[in-house]
Order: C-alpha cells, then sequence, then structure tokens
C-alpha cells in the first residue's frame, strides 16, 4: 500500500463515519438548500487549469446536491473580478468560488485595487495541491532547467520575458523571487488566465512560462510546440513522472512550490448550507473516476475535511506559508 492508500484508507474511513453520524442533519439541510442551481464562479477563461479541475468538481457535486452546478467563467484582474463578485453576491451559498492562493490570499495582499481581505471568505473545503512547470517556447536552444537558466545568464539579446495567469500572482512571485536568487533580468508579461498565457508562449511571444500543470501541456510538448523543463513540485503523481524535479537540478533545488487551491463561500453563508457544500466536496474527493481525472491533470487531493474547524486551520495555514514568500521578495503584505 503506497502512503496515500495508507493513510488515506484511514481517514478516509474516519470521515465516512463522520459523514454518516452527521447524515440525518446533512439530509434536513439538503431539503432546503439548494433549491435552484449553483453558480460555481472560476477566476479565469476557459480551457485554463483552474476552469479544467473545476468542471471535473462541479459535475461530481452536482450529482451529490441534485442540483445543476453551472460553471461561470471570468478572468481578469488576477481573479479580483470574480472574487468581487462573489462577495458582492448574497451569503446563502448558491455562489461559491473555485479559489486559489492567488485570489484569495496574494490579491487582497498585494494589490491595492483589492477590496477584500482573504477573510472575507470562509474555506468551504481545501481541494488540491498542484504542480507548477517551468516551460520554454520550442525555439529556445535548452532541453534542460539548468541549461535555461545558463541560457539566460549568457543571453545578450534582453532580458528573458515570461508568461502567468497575472500581476502579483504565485508564478509572478516565484519569477521574481527565482530572478533576485540567480540575479537574472527576467521580464513579466501578465495574461488574464493560463490559457491565453500558454497560447502564446506555444506562438514564441513569450520566452519561458510558469503555469500551474494541466495534462494538455503534455500534447503541445509532444507537437514540439514547446517544452516542459521542470516541476517545482516535491513529488509528482505516477502520471507526471517523466517531469524533472526542481531539486534534479544544481542551481536551484530546493527552489519548491505547488499551488493550493479549495472551494469558497462568502463569509456569514450559513453554517448549515457551508456543510452541504463541504459534503459534496468530500465525495468528490474520495471517488475513484473523480480522482483518476484530477490527477491525470497533475493533481494532488487532499482528504477530505470533517468540520469547519479544520477547513480553518487549512485556510490560515496557506495564508501563513503565503505571507513569507511575498515577505521572501522584498514585499509586505497588506492584508
Amino acid at each position: 500500500m503506497n502512503t496515500w492508500n495508507r493513510r488515506g484508507f484511514m481517514r478516509h474511513t474516519l470521515w465516512q463515519a463522520a459523514a454518516l453520524a452527521a447524515g440525518s442533519s446533512w439530509v434536513r439541510a439538503a431539503e432546503s438548500f439548494p433549491a435552484k442551481p449553483l453558480v460555481l464562479m472560476v477566476p479565469f477563461p476557459a480551457g485554463g487549469a483552474s476552469d479544467v479541475a473545476a468542471r471535473i468538481f462541479a459535475e461530481s457535486i452536482g450529482r451529490s446536491i441534485r442540483q445543476q452546478v453551472v460553471v461561470e467563467n471570468l478572468g481578469g484582474g488576477t481573479g479580483l473580478i470574480a472574487a468581487a463578485k462573489v462577495l458582492n453576491a448574497p451569503a446563502d451559498g448558491y455562489m461559491f468560488f473555485h479559489g486559489s492562493a492567488n485570489e484569495i490570499f496574494l490579491a487582497p495582499m498585494l494589490n491595492t485595487a483589492a477590496r477584500y481581505k482573504p477573510g472575507d471568505f470562509t474555506l468551504a473545503a481545501p481541494t488540491t495541491e498542484s504542480p507548477i512547470v517551468l516551460m520554454v517556447k520550442s525555439g529556445l536552444p535548452v532541453n534542460s532547467y539548468d541549461e535555461f537558466i545558463e541560457y539566460a545568464r549568457a543571453s545578450k539579446n534582453g532580458p528573458l520575458t515570461y508568461g502567468t495567469v497575472g500581476v502579483d500572482s504565485m508564478y509572478n512571485l516565484m519569477g521574481d523571487a527565482l530572478a533576485a536568487r540567480l540575479r537574472l533580468p527576467f521580464l513579466h508579461v501578465p495574461y488574464k488566465g493560463g490559457a491565453p498565457a500558454l497560447q502564446d508562449l506555444a506562438g514564441g511571444q513569450v520566452d519561458f512560462a510558469i503555469l500551474p500543470y494541466q495534462a494538455s501541456f503534455e500534447g503541445m510538448a509532444k507537437q514540439g510546440r514547446l517544452k516542459i523543463l521542470t516541476s517545482f513540485s516535491r513529488t509528482l503523481p505516477k502520471e507526471l513522472a517523466h517531469v524533472p524535479l526542481i531539486s534534479q537540478s544544481r542551481l536551484s533545488p530546493d527552489f519548491e512550490y505547488t499551488v493550493s487551491a479549495g472551494y469558497f463561500v462568502k463569509k456569514d453563508t450559513p453554517a448549515d448550507r457551508v456543510a452541504a457544500l463541504r459534503s459534496a466536496i468530500g465525495q468528490a474527493l474520495v471517488n475513484p473516476e473523480i480522482r483518476a481525472k484530477l490527477e491525470l491533470e497533475g493533481k494532488h487531493l487532499r482528504q477530505p475535511v470533517a468540520s469547519q474547524v479544520e477547513a480553518d486551520q487549512s485556510f490560515h495555514a496557506i495564508h501563513q506559508r503565503l505571507s513569507a514568500l511575498v515577505r521572501s521578495v522584498g514585499r509586505k503584505p497588506l492584508a
């Protein structure tokens, strides 16, 4: 039995027991909620890593709550626009947010245009940790991360350009941190999401990109449209075993990062409705079919959380970790 199977079996068993014990109260809550379709807000355009994961989850959550879950994409502002729409909606649980470190934490920490703080959201349930990869355009004459860094150091054509999902996103901070650490003059090119950044990388408009992994990268790499040089993860699922880990590099082997995601609702959403969502999300996380789809996208799935206390602990842990990342690039968190 692998590590997940040993730990996951025990945790899954405990989670199921808790769910059964609370079953009657959850059923009573479900009788009144939801009485109409739910909206799952995705803060990036269709086709990116967040959108793919959200649509996989939406299908399962919809079956569990016996209502349609409509995925709505609203890109721009590194997630600020979509986050604001969720916070401007009633705190009734009918709109929930496919949020990550970028929109929930980093945007209000770094962007003065943000009119919210992390605590304006409640984490219903953490869902995944996603690997982050560095890819280069096909025309760049490098085939490994270390070769890429040496090429960047020797370049006489100005700074290499890199694409991310937006200004002050986790991937932008990583690029800045990497540039400062290795004394490289990278030039950031922000996009409204992963899909347009990927399109421009494949078209050669930017030299490299730092993005959360998704399975579509593999097909583009096989077509010779880009090269995947490294993952910043400590470990990878077997589906991604061919992608070199940053720990294998000699230039920055400890530069390890993943991006956390989960489902969030507006603060003060009734606790029974948050619990109903958490139960449906938990069912998706232990569904073998859903797990298989998400693992193909490179996701490491979190174990279901049994209570709001446990979800809150995860929320605060992510907040602390990202505050440290912000300070590492000489910035002071605003929230």
